[in-house]
């Protein structure tokens, strides 16, 4: 006969295979979203919950506010009844499986904020029966799956690992990466117990098709989120300081890497650019210096990368002012086009994005911005908000410098390089640009 912790993990597991269970999705973001279509593409039933009345109206109209999320997979999950979207959590309870998607930013003291996963715990405890397993994959600090959802979740009387099952598994989702999603990136899970961690790897194996690695704890996994985004943080540093380095000792720091590139091992190419962005490199490090904090550790490498690419948006103004006192203008009231203010090409996520820094600086000068980024309608920089505007010759012949910050594949870069009086590119976009006045970073 089987025992009461047996069953619960038999049954739920089996349910899995064989696409018996509900999945639930919480948080709809640039993470939850792919996610849970591609659940559905796996033949489960899927309910995305979010607190945003917007997102939420979006989706049940079939659209999509992600840029490389079609709306037709949207509308084809909607129109079988394969995906809803609500923000109603009582519906928590009839779901088996729950993911927790949401956002883990930090407060304005650089201190962690993962109040989006304490309100997604209580609603799943609230609403939820037994033999349901829990997956947060929201990017936080060791320790928050076991110190802090654990305890909530327990509230109903309910033991993980008998009746429940809770794991952590980071997200490594890369918007706009075609090569690397979903469906192809391991996945890195760690369970509470090994029936939990064995549940969630069952999990990923059937819904994502793709290799799980089991660690020992969700602490572990937790970290290594955490170590993977740190890493990139530091070595995009190290070539942001660089490129000053160059720059001050007439070197191209582009040429410089690819010579590098040449070394089949022990060199990874990263680039320079105005700064780090989007929902992982600039926060996901700030997390791991405040658990050091927490253990008396000061992590002084992390901390000082983290200066570094703050840097980057002032030192890319200063070598703009110096661009156009080479043709005796001034910094100080000049026109600027800006391409690119998302934190990355060919999406429209522009959270955090160091391009907004350098518009503050450059409004502080008395800029004239004109902004094009064909994935945005709208830019809110330093509490204003601001249109964009479509890529034409006039603007760009009356502009004083164009400024590339993000390098979108779908712009227009010949009419920049017929046109404009100079040209600053923080990118090194792949264009052949002939432009006499045409200056990398």
């Amino acid at each position: 006969m089987e025992t009461k912790t047996e069953s619960p993990i038999v049954t739920l597991s089996e349910n899995i295979k064989t696409r018996k269970v509900k999945i639930g999705v919480i948080g709809l973001g640039y993470v939850g979203l792919p996610l849970a279509l591609e659940i559905v593409n796996k033949g489960f039933q899927v309910i995305g919950f979010d607190k945003n009345d917007e997102k939420i109206n979006f989706l049940k109209s079939g659209r999509s506010y992600i840029a490389d999320l079609p709306e037709t997979i949207m509308q084809e999950a909607i129109s079988k009844e394969k995906f809803e979207a609500t923000d109603n959590f009582t519906k928590l309870a009839e779901v088996n499986v729950i993911i927790i998607c949401v956002p883990t930013p930090t407060a304005e003291d650089g201190t962690p904020n993962i109040s989006y996963i304490v309100d997604a715990a209580h609603a799943i405890e609230q609403n939820m029966s037994a033999d349901t397993l829990i997956i947060l994959e929201s990017t936080t600090y060791p320790g928050t799956t076991e110190d802090v959802v654990r305890p909530i979740l327990e509230k109903q009387d309910f033991v993980i690992g008998q009746d429940i099952f809770l794991a952590y598994s980071p997200e490594r989702v890369d918007p706009g990466n075609r090569n690397f999603t979903v469906t192809n990136t391991p996945k890195v899970v760690g369970g509470i117990s090994k029936s939990c961690a064995d549940i969630a790897r069952i999990f990923y194996e059937t819904v994502i098709n793709t290799n799980v690695y089991a660690v020992t704890s969700p602490k572990v996994a937790e970290m290594e989120k955490l170590l993977e985004n740190t890493f990139r943080q530091i070595n995009i540093a190290l070539v942001n300081e660089m490129s000053q380095l160059c720059y001050k000792m007439d070197i191209d720091i582009w040429e410089v890497i690819d010579a590098a590139s040449t070394k089949p091992y022990g060199f990874m190419p990263f680039t320079p650019g105005p700064g780090v962005g989007g929902h992982c490199i600039p926060v996901d490090p700030k997390y791991l210096l405040w658990a050091g904090q927490q253990h008396g550790i000061t992590a002084t490498l992390i901390e000082t990368a983290d200066k570094i690419n703050e840097s980057m948006p002032n030192f890319v103004v200063e070598r703009l002012a110096h661009y156009l006192n080479t043709q005796n203008k001034r910094l100080h009231d000049a026109e600027i086009v800006i391409i690119g203010v998302t934190y990355k090409p060919n999406v429209n996520d522009f959270r955090e994005s160091p391009a907004l820094n350098v518009i503050n600086i450059l409004r502080k000068n008395h800029c004239n911005i004109k902004i094009v980024d064909p994935f945005l309608e709208t830019v809110i920089a330093d509490g204003s908000t601001m249109n964009t505007v479509p890529l034409t010759e006039e603007i760009i012949r009356s502009a004083d410098a164009v400024l590339i910050l993000t390098n979108h594949t779908n712009i227009n870069y010949a009419l920049i390089d017929e046109h404009a009086a100079l040209i600053f590119d923080t990118r090194n976009t792949h264009f052949l640009f002939k432009n006499q006045n045409y200056y990398k970073l």
